[in-house]
């Protein structure tokens, strides 16, 4: 395993395994997903009237606590995880050498 693997899957040399890189950028993730989440539970919680959420403008889902967590949720993942993907495509088809066909 080269060094920048190593770095990459976040262990060193030794095989001990450390809090880094991609682990930080998968708990970040988790962590704004649970926020968003909360979020939509609290505003359900302490907001009067409000209307049914539609998540993706397509699924309606219910005007309760839960329903509007999920919405939460899910938009901030969608939000946050399809950037995510693409700058990980990217990286991975910059680092490969014949990745451009000349």
């Amino acid at each position: 395993m080269s060094a920048s693997r190593a770095d990459a899957d976040g262990s060193d040399r030794s095989g001990d395994r450390r809090f880094g890189g991609r682990r930080v950028v998968i708990a970040l993730y988790l962590l704004l997903t649970a926020v968003g989440g909360t979020a939509g539970v609290l505003v359900a919680t302490f907001v009067d009237d409000l209307s049914a959420p539609a998540l993706y403008a397509v699924i309606p889902l219910p005007a309760t606590p839960l329903g509007f967590g999920v919405y939460g949720a899910v938009t901030i993942a969608t939000v946050l995880g399809i950037p995510l993907a693409l700058v990980v495509y990217v990286s991975r088809r910059i680092d490969d050498p014949n990745a451009i066909d000349e």
